[in-house]
């Protein structure tokens, strides 16, 4: 009786903790696509002004870069303190900063208004939201995996990785939404309503999260005193491979995904002269889908490995590349629902398994920091230069040929960092706290 008493408790803080993961997260993407979108189609004429379609594009997109460029930064400062003061402490903040700069986003001047001062202030938004989401993604999908069952760790680290196409989904479809209410007067006040709506998510998010208890697996890190003094250290000092693959594997997934998501709203608008609610209506589609597909290859990973899925994925996206384009050039509307399905598709196949495959390789006192940096740095590499790569082929060829090459080498390298990647037992490794009389490094033990 006690045992089954004690077990309905656990299942009720398991449940608990995939919620607050889940919808945490799903807000911090929200955040961090709606800003990609703007970017796409608002940003370019409001704050960057004066300059050609092209170069207002490229600078729109320079600011989409700045934050990808800190979210290692932010994996870095909120992984030290993941992996020092618990989980649940630290997702608290990060989701409060994320919720107060897209708010701040909402309300900020135009360059008619501010002049130089609009574009810089943007920048430093951005900059807050990529420490934020850096931050974000580590603890979430530790919280969530580290309360499930071990033989389950895929499919419970992929809840939180529904956060992207939760947040996609409800970004995308609020735009549209208030493009369609406010029409003309869209891009000079109506597209600020959603970034002020954040602030109304950021509140049911954090109360959803205050709720929820921190991970066992930390809880016991603690008990056993083997939380160490300097994690990000000590995580590049003894996983070096591993943080860099995890950068590396990333590298097939997120590069064509932002391309999926962000580019193509402006290869589809402005080169192939599409309708903007179209493409629009494609992309909530595709993500809607995604609520099925990630957790759907998450489980499937932990029935046939989390690297045999993911390397299918990597292939698929490596084939994919060509008909991609060569859907979207169609311009038939049937066609290009299609290529914008599959596209997200086969980023599922990755994204699914992704979490645990790269949170496994780490100790359980230097995961949140080994996991997230890893993670994170393929927003430098990856993630944060892919549309202004495309962009600058685009422009220099007058073809997508270009980029869809740059897909397929995106491919190799992960597929070649997948083969490298160290491979450890899945059960929790606890690395022997940092003591006077041993240096932080020493010792690592299974419990």
């Amino acid at each position: 009786m006690e045992t089954s008493h004690a077990q309905a408790i656990t299942l009720g803080h398991r449940r608990r903790a995939v919620l607050a993961s889940t919808v945490g997260t799903t807000i911090e993407w929200y955040d961090f696509f709606l800003y990609g979108t703007a970017a796409a189609l608002i940003f370019p004429k409001l704050f960057f002004p004066g300059s050609s379609p092209y170069m207002g594009v490229l600078a729109s997109f320079a600011t989409l870069f700045v934050g990808f460029a800190a979210r290692p930064v932010g994996a870095a400062i909120f992984g030290h303190y993941g992996d020092r003061v618990g989980r649940k402490a630290t997702l608290v903040i990060t989701l409060a900063m994320m919720g107060v700069a897209t708010f701040l986003i909402g309300v900020l001047p135009s360059h008619a208004t501010i002049g130089i001062f609009a574009p810089v202030l943007l920048t430093l938004l951005r900059l807050v939201q990529g420490l934020a989401v850096g931050g974000e993604w580590g603890g979430s999908v530790l919280m969530s995996m580290e309360w499930g069952d071990k033989r389950r760790r895929g499919l419970m680290a992929s809840w939180p990785q529904l956060g992207v196409p939760m947040g996609l989904l409800l970004s995308t479809g609020m735009v549209k939404w208030m493009s369609a209410v406010t029409g003309p007067s869209f891009e000079t006040w109506g597209w600020r309503i959603p970034f002020l709506f954040s602030i109304v998510l950021v509140g049911i998010g954090l109360y959803v999260r205050l709720r929820v208890m921190e991970s066992p697996e930390f809880s016991e890190v603690k008990a056993q005193e083997t939380v160490v003094k300097a994690p990000v250290w000590v995580a590049f000092r003894l996983y070096p491979r591993e943080i860099l693959t995890s950068a590396l594997i990333r590298m097939s997934e997120q590069a064509p995904f932002f391309l999926f998501i962000t580019f193509v709203l402006t290869y589809g608008t402005k080169h192939l002269d599409m309708a903007k609610g179209q493409l629009l209506n494609d992309t909530i589609i595709a993500a809607a889908i995604g609520l099925f597909s990630v957790p759907f290859f998450g489980h499937l990973s932990d029935r046939f490995g989390r690297r045999l899925v993911y390397g299918v994925g990597v292939v698929c996206t490596g084939l994919y590349a060509f008909p991609y384009f060569g859907l979207l050039n169609t311009r038939n509307s049937g066609l290009v629902l299609l290529a914008i399905v599959v596209s997200l598709t086969v980023h599922d196949m990755q994204y699914g398994p992704q979490a645990a495959l790269i949170a496994e390789s780490f100790g359980t006192n230097v995961r949140y920091s080994g996991a997230g940096i890893g993670y994170q740095l393929a927003s430098v590499i990856a993630g944060g230069p892919a549309p202004l790569i495309a962009a600058a082929i685009l422009k220099a060829t007058g073809s997508s040929t270009g980029i869809s090459w740059y897909i397929v080498g995106c491919a190799v390298i992960s597929l070649t960092a997948l083969i490298l990647m160290p491979r450890r037992a899945s059960d929790t490794v606890v690395i022997a706290p940092a003591r006077s009389d041993r240096t932080p490094s020493e010792q690592a033990v299974r419990v």
